[in-house]
């Protein structure tokens, strides 16, 4: 008879931390402290995508940044394929970096508006110094026709596309490195609600074919929804509630979980 062995999870997020010192108000008084996360943990396993909603100012992107090893935690650890990213050396971290990438809000913003789509696409992979300038662009074509965009647009400029063909671009380009994680911060927020299905299928599509795991932080219970099989909502940097979106969007217990439901069901039609 043998025995079960537990899988471990793709990411893993213990008793995160974040703790940020203000600018002194007197002099010899101790500086103020903004306390954004207290003791956050979670899980994320391989394949699934987990949602953090939260207002603004929850701690929702710190979460992210701690989770892309942008940021220091005060204290806590994040693991990511039993790693732990924040012990790792710098040289060690950034060969690391191909199993996580991040999707930001303005997709505009996050794509250099001198550089090529080709060049952009292909950014992650200069860490890899195994990658050809040949076969970096042989990727970033694989890359821009998996996000539905022709090798033609390789040698355009990202002021020459739309909002979600600029968002495509910035998902063509996390996905280049064929990463286990990808953290999607907002990542439809600015975009026309048009277009919004049409990226937030794309990411499904993705997901599908290639096994990706999702970290969305969103503050839209919809995007939610549509994407991510288990949500975490997060109030003054703690998680207060969690589970399965359908779930918990009919059985709230949390105050503050009913609190956004209720102003997404208050919200007018456009």
């Amino acid at each position: 008879m043998s025995r079960s062995t537990k899988v471990q999870p793709l990411l893993q997020v213990t008793d995160l931390v974040r703790h940020y010192d203000l600018p002194r108000e007197k002099l010899f008084a101790p500086p103020p402290t903004v306390k954004a996360l207290n003791g956050v943990s979670f899980q994320v396993e391989a394949g699934r995508s987990l949602g953090i909603v939260g207002e603004s100012g929850s701690g929702k992107s710190t979460i992210a940044r701690l989770v892309m090893a942008l940021d220091t935690p005060t204290s806590g650890s994040v693991k990511l394929l039993g790693r732990d990213l924040h012990t790792l050396p710098k040289s060690e971290l950034r060969t690391a970096r191909r199993d996580f990438q991040m999707v930001f809000q303005d997709p505009y913003g996050s794509l250099d508006p001198r550089q090529t789509v080709a060049r952009i696409v292909a950014e992650p992979l200069e860490a890899l110094a195994e990658v050809s300038r040949r076969e970096q662009r042989e990727r970033a074509a694989e890359s821009l026709a998996a996000v539905g965009l022709r090798t033609t647009d390789m040698d355009k400029y990202p002021h020459e596309f739309s909002g979600g063909q600029r968002q495509r671009i910035a998902i063509a380009r996390a996905l280049i490195t064929r990463p286990k994680l990808i953290v999607a911060d907002e990542p439809v927020s600015a975009l026309d609600v048009s277009v919004q299905a049409q990226v937030l299928n794309l990411m499904q599509d993705l997901q599908q074919q290639f096994g990706i795991s999702y970290l969305l932080i969103s503050h839209d219970l919809a995007v939610v929804n549509h994407l991510c099989d288990d949500v975490a909502v997060v109030f003054k940097g703690q998680i207060v509630e969690q589970g399965a979106p359908g779930h918990l969007f009919r059985h709230a217990q949390h105050p503050y979980t009913r609190t956004l439901l209720s102003a997404v069901l208050q919200t007018p039609a456009a």
